[in-house]
């Protein structure tokens, strides 16, 4: 793509402006990851439909279109919030630079958020899993995520070193997931080994005797300084999930994903009367607001119970 010396009058398009952004300015202020997530997102969504228009002429009424357009195109409300997001960042900093006078990004209607139910196994869907997952060669990822909450990437990337087993302690360091090549014209991907999402998701979680005795077995049995491995180094996300589908195909349990697992976690964990800001800090969520979105429904079942006890007091 060429790339215009920019001026307060800039004349360029959308795709000038959102891809010299994304690599001059957002590169220097986002993981990596994140900006690879950003850089696909425009790509796919952004330029196909606004990017040959110039930034200068953009309305309100342009993005409002485009973002009613997510919409008809069957995209979720949080997805379309993600994409709009990314080119109001983008058009604010050409407002910074003086391209813009003002961004159109303002007063635009966004879809009504809707929160998705949290998928969870049953305790009798979990044991049926278990007993496969124990059959495994080597460290399943299924009986990690089931009694850590870890995700799926901080399985891939977890070494043995990040296990104090004397002061049993598990230390999320680092995790694994697919971006684009760097170019970021193809629609490639590598593997990218990274710091966690968030400096929340960098955490400590307690090691659970039982999977310690798991750990330590099945320790023994491999060489590899990971703890979930693939022909000697890290199992990479798709590995581990391609696995699953394997597993999860011989079980009358539906068409589930990995992520099922870390639900499953924290809906045990809230059945067996955990608290929301120490399952919070467990899952490696950013607040306890965000533990609260996604699992109101699981604590609904609690609080019926509350109302039930004292009901039963004033009978």
């Amino acid at each position: 793509l060429t790339l215009h010396t920019f001026t307060s009058n800039y004349n360029g398009t959308v795709e000038n402006w959102m891809i010299y952004w994304l690599d001059n300015v957002a590169k220097k202020q986002i993981k990596r990851t994140t900006y690879y997530s950003y850089l696909r997102l425009t790509k796919n969504h952004i330029l196909s439909i606004l990017g040959d228009q110039k930034i200068c002429d953009l309305t309100k009424n342009d993005l409002q279109d485009f973002v009613d357009l997510l919409e008809m195109k069957g995209l979720s409300s949080g997805t379309i919030r993600n994409i709009f997001n990314i080119i109001k960042k983008g058009l604010d900093s050409a407002v910074n630079k003086n391209y813009l006078e003002s961004n159109p990004c303002s007063g635009i209607v966004l879809p009504q958020y809707r929160r998705k139910k949290v998928q969870a196994l049953t305790l009798a869907q979990q044991k049926k899993l278990e007993v496969l997952a124990f059959q495994e060669q080597g460290c399943s990822p299924i009986i990690l995520a089931l009694y850590s909450g870890m995700r799926i990437g901080e399985i891939s990337g977890l070494k043995w070193t990040d296990i104090n087993f004397e002061e049993n302690l598990i230390q999320v360091k680092r995790t694994v997931s697919r971006i684009l090549n760097e170019e970021g014209i193809t629609y490639k991907t590598k593997v990218d080994m990274d710091k966690p999402k968030t400096w929340d998701s960098e955490r400590i979680i307690p090691l659970a005797e039982n999977l310690k005795k798991y750990l330590l077995e099945r320790r023994r049995k491999q060489d590899s300084e990971y703890v979930v491995s693939c022909k000697g180094r890290f199992a990479e996300p798709r590995v581990i999930n391609y696995r699953f589908q394997k597993i999860v195909s011989n079980l009358d349990i539906g068409n589930i994903h990995f992520h099922v697992l870390r639900h499953t976690f924290a809906t045990r964990c809230l059945e067996n009367g955990a608290d929301i800001a120490s399952l919070s800090r467990l899952m490696g969520h950013q607040s306890t607001r965000m533990t609260l979105d996604i699992y109101t429904d699981s604590l609904l079942e609690k609080r019926q119970e509350v109302i039930q006890t004292l009901d039963q007091r004033l009978a």
